[in-house]
């Protein structure tokens, strides 16, 4: 299948009670790392077969906490791109994750949120 869905993440207000809701209520194993340079933590989600995830205080102050599902592409620009002339909005644009890929958000035209994700 092509551009399939490889990662689940939580933007969430209160990381801490997030981590430790999904902990416990489908006992995953959750494993936290450093992000960047700053003290900020990102929580991986590692489900064992099936797409994993993660968890990072939310990056905007007042949104509401939500579920951002992303899509493999294989090229993230030209994708980023072919969105916006579809009528997305982009709310992030090709930024890097360190020795991992890169991603954007888009909102499409009707309001939903989702990334694309391109491996290094």
């Amino acid at each position: 299948m092509a551009n399939p869905f490889v990662h689940a993440e939580l933007q969430t207000q209160s990381l801490g009670k997030s981590v430790e809701f999904y902990g416990q209520l489908f006992n995953w194993e959750l494993e936290e790392m450093p992000m960047g340079d700053s003290d900020e933590k990102y929580t991986v989600i590692r489900v064992g077969d099936g797409v994993g995830g993660g968890m990072m205080q939310h990056p905007i102050a007042d949104a509401p906490s939500c579920w951002v599902p992303y899509v493999d592409v294989e090229n993230l620009i030209q994708s980023t791109e072919k969105a916006k002339n579809l009528g997305a909005t982009v709310l992030k644009e090709n930024c890097e994750v360190p020795e991992m890929g890169s991603f954007s958000i888009i909102q499409d035209p009707t309001g939903a949120v989702m990334g694309l994700w391109q491996n290094k």
